[in-house]
């Protein structure tokens, strides 16, 4: 096994290398050969000034996050970073690539920091729920003062090496290789002492305590309206490290670390990183794509002018379809319109614009997709149009082009059966808006040739998407998890709740927007088209609210109707109470015989989670979903399952599949046995003493 650490010295400089690669972590294994390096480059008589470099493509990106919330092996990052402030020698740290986090504390230990242009720098660990606690909310601020430093700490973001050297958090941005900079400076230091060192004093950040207080005061107010702990913790710190000597403030900074990644909130985060990188590891995730330079979508709704943004943004050509001219012109506005608002708001230069709209052209016949290695149909969710069109589309794409369908629910083998070359068939099912929603659905046909399945990934990536593989089914995992939220919404309409209520308590647990509300924003005619369509094939004992039915027949669709579940007058986005939907409601539950019974928020949330729960065991027994962390990261990535939740099976494993199943067998008691019965998958976990977790992988 090669040396994490290797030092070599002569002539006055030790020069430290960290090499463990990929991202050189700070792991149990660096930290104790890296604290062994520097202890002895201290000891050594010979040794005047330490140089501290990483090998690879970057300085640490950070600790090793898979240690977090378990018992640390020793030396722990706080102690090496002591120990290297505590050097009787200077050492001065070498940036490149991505200093963030443990790493970025590691680096604010040294005497100073000189580092190349292109690195960037950050404090992530509050999109981890926890605060920087090896030093960071200590050494940042003394250094460049509360704003500065809790303008980092708290939105999470990395700065630019020239900013970096602006607020004063590194000595030095220079052009090249930081490591023959520092070694350079090493050298003049040999020739000049101090004086060749940077000028900056240690505690510059505490120069104006007025200033420093304020920027506290400001902070913690904001910190106030975030559902997480460690916005306030870290302002806490910050403030600490003016208020204790250094000795006393490292200690608090690290009580609160160790609460922080204990709670509840850093575990959901945990668990949405990890989902997020173990999503795209399919089965054919190391076979060769497909090679794809051009991409026809055929519909230009809001949808497919959302996916050819998508293409254009991943520097995709782009061949968009439509019906008609009109129809096109106003697919290519939207576009438009969507690059110059990108523009005005400057996340996109003049000349990218111009690139962009190089790329794509328009036709209004299908023939023009003749040249594209991949189409997608984007047209309206009608299952005899979509097989016509993902025909039409087989009848002029080369052999070897990829066909690919953006349903939302309709089988996926049916619409390749229409194209009679199935295996270059797959769904990629995008979420609105396309342009931000970050999940790709890639559904694999029975089919689909696993280079076709392997193209989809590449290119999800390639947009900056996060895949999740799914199975054939009706609504494959997202939407499947969504109905069966919304049927245990819709049965605590008919027990007693009222939308609004619901709304509230989901909201609380900490979702954007709740159920009543998003079918407001996406229009109710949607899900009653669906409910039409499986009309046919619905289980007798199923339990079917028709509340949704009613106020569409009654044409309130929501907001682009002016009512749907809430009333929104004069053409407001801000939904009002409708005393009529809650007389509906009232209607229907005399109709069916039902007493109102009062339901509190607990027994909302705990409902609709469980709901969501059993139904992702389902998919897993299935087949259709991988493993359980994917359907969490696809309630994440495209519905707004609170991130630091974690998502819905994250949830059950913090419940325990004895208490979920318990739970769903008292729901089946009451009433709706065949919806709250319980899937086999728990029986299996309590048999094996597992939980989803460890089926992850």
């Amino acid at each position: 096994m090669a040396e994490l650490v290797r030092t070599a010295s002569g002539e006055g400089v030790a020069e430290i290398v960290i090499d463990s690669p990929p991202v050189n972590a700070i792991g149990a294994a660096l930290r104790k050969a890296l604290y062994e390096a520097v202890e002895a480059a201290d000891a050594d008589p010979a040794v005047r000034v330490i140089v501290l470099r990483a090998a690879g493509r970057t300085w640490p990106a950070g600790a090793d996050i898979r240690e977090f919330g378990k018992p640390l092996e020793r030396p722990i990052l706080p102690k090496l970073n002591t120990r290297i402030a505590g050097c009787g020698k200077p050492v001065i740290a070498a940036l490149h690539g991505t200093v963030l986090g443990g790493g970025l504390e590691l680096a604010l230990a040294a005497t100073c920091r000189v580092a190349a242009k292109s690195t960037r720098l950050g404090f992530p660990e509050v999109g981890l729920g926890v605060l920087p606690g090896a030093g960071g909310t200590q050494r940042a601020p003394r250094l460049i003062g509360a704003e500065a430093a809790l303008a980092m700490m708290l939105s999470g973001k990395p700065v630019t090496a020239a900013e970096a050297e602006r607020i004063g958090l590194v000595d030095a941005a220079v052009e090249g290789d930081a490591g023959e900079a520092a070694l350079a400076l090493a050298a003049d230091y040999l020739v000049r002492g101090d004086e060749a060192l940077p000028a900056r004093a240690p505690d510059a950040g505490f120069a104006d305590s007025a200033a420093y207080f304020a920027a506290i005061a400001a902070a913690r107010k904001e910190a106030e309206a975030s559902p997480l702990p460690a916005p306030a913790r870290i302002v806490d710190c910050v403030e600490a490290a003016m208020l204790l000597p250094p000795e006393a403030g490292m200690a608090f900074e690290r009580a609160g670390f160790e609460d922080l990644v204990a709670s509840p909130e850093a575990a959901g985060l945990r668990h949405a990183f990890f989902a997020e990188r173990l999503a795209p590891r399919f089965p054919e995730a190391g076979l060769t794509p497909r090679p794809v330079d051009r991409v026809g979508i055929v519909g230009g709704g809001l949808m497919g002018s959302g996916i050819a943004q998508v293409m254009l943004s991943a520097g995709l050509a782009v061949t968009l379809v439509e019906r008609n001219g009109d129809q096109l012109a106003r697919a290519l506005g939207r576009i438009a319109s969507a690059h110059e608002r990108a523009v005005a708001r400057g996340r996109m230069t003049e000349a990218q614009r111009a690139a962009e709209w190089a790329r794509v052209d328009g036709a209004t016949e299908i023939a023009a997709l003749g040249d594209c290695d991949l189409a997608i149909e984007a047209v309206f969710e009608d299952e005899a149009v979509k097989r016509q069109v993902m025909a039409d589309m087989a009848g002029v794409l080369r052999p070897g082009a990829i066909l690919a369908t953006n349903t939302s629910y309709l089988d996926v083998d049916a619409l390749a059966e229409a194209t009679g070359r199935p295996a270059d068939v797959l769904g990629l099912h995008f979420f609105s808006p396309a342009p931000v929603m970050r999940l790709v659905e890639i559904v694999v046909g029975r089919a689909t040739a696993p280079e076709v399945v392997a193209t989809g990934l590449a290119l999800a990536r390639r947009a900056g998407k996060v895949p999740v593989r799914a199975g054939v089914c009706d609504g494959f995992i997202g939407n499947r998890i969504l109905t069966a939220y919304r049927s245990a919404a819709d049965f605590l309409l008919e027990d007693g709740a009222t939308p609004y209520q619901v709304d509230r308590a989901m909201r609380a647990y900490g979702f954007a927007l709740g159920p009543y509300q998003v079918l407001d924003l996406a229009g109710l005619e949607i899900s009653w088209a669906r409910r039409k369509r499986l009309a046919a094939g619905r289980d007798p004992a199923q339990r079917y609210v028709a509340i949704g039915d009613r106020l569409c027949e009654a044409g309130w669709i929501g907001q682009k109707s002016g009512r749907g579940y809430y009333l929104y007058p004069d053409g407001s986005r801000q939904g009002a109470e409708d005393p009529e939907v809650l007389a509906l409601i009232a209607a229907e539950r005399e109709a069916k015989g039902i007493v109102a019974q009062p339901v509190s928020d607990d027994e909302i949330r705990d409902r609709c989670l469980a709901a969501m729960a059993n139904e992702g065991a389902r998919l897993l027994a299935e087949g259709i979903a991988q493993r359980p962390s994917d359907i969490d990261a696809a309630m994440l990535f495209g519905f707004g399952f609170p991130r630091h939740r974690g998502g819905p099976m994250h949830a059950a494993d913090i419940l325990g599949p004895v208490l979920m199943r318990k739970r769903l067998m008292d729901y089946a008691a009451l009433n709706d046995a065949w919806f709250w019965r319980p899937a086999p998958l728990w029986d299996e976990l309590i048999r094996t003493g597992t939980r989803f977790s460890d089926l992850d992988g």
